[in-house]
């Protein structure tokens, strides 16, 4: 018999997906109503360092929030919501993509070696 174990994470967002979507829309929409976009196309948080979201009892990466809420998937620990303008600090939903660590790290060689087309984005 194979059993698949949730995380943690992936179990809050699909609660928060089942149970609370509009809520936890409303919150995302917010995020990014309060943030500054920039003329890159980033939609950036005005804090130093990644921005970190509070909903219903887990903290989670205001980006990570949005994306699984905007997209409606509830991603697991080992997925990765990846920043295809490069920007650790954009919360544009349109510059967000699920991946994995593998898929992430092959980012950072590319941006490494070509930078970020944004017309591309």
């Amino acid at each position: 018999m194979n059993f698949v174990l949730q995380d943690d994470s992936e179990l809050w967002l699909t609660d928060i997906l089942t149970n609370h979507y509009e809520e936890a829309r409303s919150r995302a929409l917010s995020l990014i109503a309060e943030a500054e976009k920039t003329e890159t196309g980033c939609i950036v948080t005005p804090t130093k360092s990644r921005r970190k979201v509070r909903f219903r009892g887990h903290q989670t990466t205001a980006y990570r929030f949005i994306y699984c809420v905007l997209t409606r998937t509830p991603a697991s620990f080992e997925d990765v919501i990846r920043h295809r303008c490069h920007n650790p600090l954009c919360i544009n939903p349109e510059h967000l993509e699920i991946g994995s660590r593998a898929d992430n790290k092959h980012d950072d060689w590319e941006f490494a070696a070509y930078g970020v087309d944004f017309n591309l984005l």
